[in-house]
């Protein structure tokens, strides 16, 4: 069974994505940055863009019956990994329990240039 979860954004049918799917007992959110109501927020603010794209992860994972502490995966792509200590804070105070598999890489930019981190998780909700 597949389960697709959208939040209306106008990115989505665009570009042709959901947010988060579920496939059986894996939940795989997509990349969510530091958007509320499709604008950005926080800008400038390496660790409030984090925990408000971490907020978005979490909203994915509950939609589909998950939850951060299923979390087995995330992949952080972030504008300046000089700043990884912030990012990094952000993500420990939501994952630092579960401790999932992680990865921060550095990319030249994101789809808006106010955008300052994305961030990408995989749950399992199995027994």
């Amino acid at each position: 069974m597949v389960e697709r979860y959208a939040t209306g954004s106008r990115w989505e049918p665009a570009v042709g994505y959901s947010r988060a799917v579920r496939a059986g007992d894996t939940v795989y959110v997509s990349g969510c940055t530091s958007t509320v109501g499709g604008e950005v927020v926080h800008q400038g603010e390496h660790y409030a863009q984090a925990r408000q794209a971490l907020a978005n992860v979490t909203s994915a994972l509950e939609a589909l019956g998950a939850s951060a502490s299923d979390v087995v995966r995330t992949r952080l792509y972030v504008t300046d990994i000089a700043r990884w200590e912030e990012y990094g804070r952000a993500h420990g105070e939501v994952f630092g329990d579960t401790m999932p598999a992680t990865s921060m890489v550095e990319v030249a930019g994101l789809i808006d240039p106010r955008m300052l981190v994305e961030i990408e998780a995989d749950a399992w909700v199995g027994e």
